[in-house]
């Protein structure tokens, strides 16, 4: 009767440890952070926060990744040093959560294609506040790009099935990666996952969906389509209605003026065949005459090279606000500006020589009056 006793209370235990083996896998890849943001003011340019971990020995970055809501370039690029698979014991790593609110209405789907990132913008109900949640993407590969352009949800589908084009098919024939014959069936198989939001995009078929290969969200490894974390399409499909509009935009910089600092978010530009290339210094350029507008800004071009070089989705603090003291009272009579006159741009120089670095946060005593920018409230540069 004892052993019987004995073989039951180790048989518990097991199971028990099982449970529990099983409640700690689901929790480390649970995203910690819920990536959803309150805009208490419509104003509001940038948010969440950038956070700063050490790895357990078991880590690999990918986890780490899905748990923190990131896609897999995204924290590659945030920390290039480290190993993506074998990380280590206390690794120090950076969680790049923070983001500056890309261009555009804030009424539907933004999916910015450098970033890798979705922003959706929920409507929200009479008197609640409005909130912005933001999740990593998939886009389409070199040859399989994702379409720019304004479009919206034609439909929806739970457990959708899969009927691969021809072309589909060949591709994977070549790769000796043959495709089961005929329609894939929801499953463990299809690489659309458990949700689908088809877009009203010709010819071909582009969906929002969810995947069967988590470890790729974050790529440009789809068909033009848009992949999610299956946890992350569970949560926004049912909140999407039919005939949300989607934005599809190419924007490798966003730059934001918060309470006097001058941010820079980097990302590689995306060209037309779905490749990251070197961003172009000159587009720079013009995007920061847009964004400072008619305002004074000592502008620190070290670190704001050095932050467009780097391409990190970090946003960097590169210029100030200058403080103008207001000129002396004059006694004779200024003559008045000619109509619709402004005052013209200064183009922002090179990047200064090597010999005379500005370090930060310390920043160079270099101001420069834009003029006022466009009426339209633009402020980034597609390239």
């Amino acid at each position: 009767m004892i052993a019987t006793m004995n073989r039951a209370a180790r048989s518990a235990a097991l199971t028990l440890l099982q449970v529990l083996t099983i409640a700690v896998s689901l929790a480390a890849i649970r995203p910690v952070h819920a990536a959803v943001y309150d805009l208490t003011d419509p104003n509001l340019q940038v948010v969440g926060e950038d956070l700063h971990i050490q790895t357990h020995y078991s880590d690999t970055l990918v986890e780490i990744a899905r748990r923190y809501g990131l896609g897999y370039e995204e924290i590659v690029r945030a920390n290039p040093k480290v190993d993506p698979w074998l990380p280590g014991e206390g690794t120090p790593i950076v969680i790049p959560g923070r983001h500056i609110l890309p261009p555009g209405p804030r009424d539907g789907i933004i999916v910015n294609i450098p970033e890798h990132r979705i922003y959706y913008f929920p409507k929200a109900r009479k008197g609640q506040t409005p909130t912005v949640v933001t999740y990593p993407v998939s886009i389409g590969k070199m040859d399989w790009q994702t379409p720019m352009g304004l479009t919206h949800v034609v439909s929806k589908e739970k457990n959708p099935t899969w009927n691969p084009p021809a072309s589909v098919r060949a591709e994977h024939l070549a790769n000796n990666d043959p495709l089961p014959a005929g329609v894939i069936r929801s499953g463990p198989d299809n690489p659309l996952g458990l949700f689908a939001m088809r877009l009203a995009i010709h010819p071909g078929d582009y969906l929002i969906h969810g995947t069967n290969n988590p470890l790729a969200v974050g790529m440009a490894v789809t068909h033009g389509c848009i992949r999610m974390y299956p946890e992350d399409v569970a949560a926004i499909f049912p909140t999407v209605p039919v005939g949300m509009k989607v934005y599809l935009i190419n924007v490798p910089l966003k730059v934001a003026f918060v309470d006097g600092d001058l941010l820079l978010e980097a990302h590689p530009p995306v060209d037309a065949q779905g490749q990251s290339v070197e961003p172009v210094l000159s587009k720079f350029e013009d995007l920061l005459n847009q964004v400072l507008g008619n305002t004074t800004t000592a502008v620190n071009w070290d670190i704001a090279v050095d932050t467009l070089k780097k391409a990190d989705g970090l946003p960097v603090l590169v210029g100030l606000q200058a403080e103008v003291a207001p000129p002396a009272p004059s006694s004779a009579p200024q003559a008045a500006p000619a109509a619709g006159s402004a005052p013209a741009p200064v183009t922002p120089p090179a990047a200064p020589p090597a010999a005379a670095p500005a370090p930060a946060p310390t920043l160079p005593a270099q101001t420069t009056t834009q003029t006022p920018p466009p009426p339209d409230g633009s402020r980034w540069v597609n390239q």
